[in-house]
């Protein structure tokens, strides 16, 4: 493995390990299943949800074929991901790209393990009497939006010599 791809390796390995500990935790330590929703602050909440679908529950298919199609475009991006950070020259691009592919690989792992993705962190609002719930979501997908927005901030605000082919 050469120097400039090992932050994004170990970006991606941190990413999966932290996650996958959360979930397994939460889900056999704390046992959410059985508690429901835990009040955590007057904003956020740890609930668990079964995300059959993809991002913010679009998608949702139960089925074995369903599940093993989006587990096959998730692959597929993996890999497109991992030759992406394999010829980044940035830095910034190299440790993004290892986020979205940590996060991507365990909700991947939630998805085979369970047939959903694990997601458990919810934040809400009320505001005049009405509550209003922002998406559930994972730590996974906190490092792929991480990840997505450090890759728009180099694409658009890095250095000039990360955008030389």
């Amino acid at each position: 493995m050469t120097s400039r791809l090992r932050p994004g390796v170990i970006a991606a390995l941190a990413v999966l390990a932290l996650d996958q500990a959360t979930k397994l935790w939460l889900l056999f330590v704390f046992d959410i299943g059985r508690r429901g929703a835990v009040k955590v602050t007057p904003f956020f909440d740890l609930v668990l949800t079964l995300n059959t679908g993809i991002s913010y529950g679009w998608f949702q298919n139960e089925s074995a074929a369903g599940q093993a199609i989006l587990l096959a475009v998730k692959a597929v991006a993996v890999i497109v991901l991992a030759v992406w950070m394999a010829r980044s020259r940035s830095l910034l691009a190299t440790i993004a790209l290892g986020l979205i592919i940590g996060g991507a690989i365990g909700n991947a792992i939630d998805r085979f393990a369970y047939g959903a993705v694990v997601d458990f962190a919810l934040f809400h609002v009320q505001i005049g009497g009405k509550t209003l719930n922002w998406y559930v979501f994972n730590l996974a997908d906190v490092a792929i939006v991480a990840g997505v927005a450090a890759l728009l901030y180099d694409s658009f605000l890095g250095a000039p010599a990360a955008k030389a082919p």
